[in-house]
């Protein structure tokens, strides 16, 4: 329970740094950004079409932000 506390108290404070906020961000909106990809990619070649980057963009959603930001915390 101590480390829950201590990753918490370090993701705050990254998130405190100047441009850590910015940073997280990032990091979280390309890691779904490439599991949307893959996932895409993986759906079109069992249909056999292509896969476009607007096809992807149009289905992220917020939640799916959410819930890497989660997992990556």
């Amino acid at each position: 329970m101590a480390w829950a506390w201590l990753r918490m108290v370090m993701m705050v404070a990254v998130i405190l740094l100047p441009g850590g906020f910015p940073l997280l961000l990032a990091y979280v909106s390309l890691r779904t950004f490439r599991n949307s990809w893959r996932r895409a990619q993986a759906e079109a070649e069992s249909g056999g079409r292509g896969v476009s980057l607007r096809d992807v963009v149009s289905t992220l959603h917020f939640k799916e932000l959410v819930r890497e930001a989660r997992a990556a915390l």
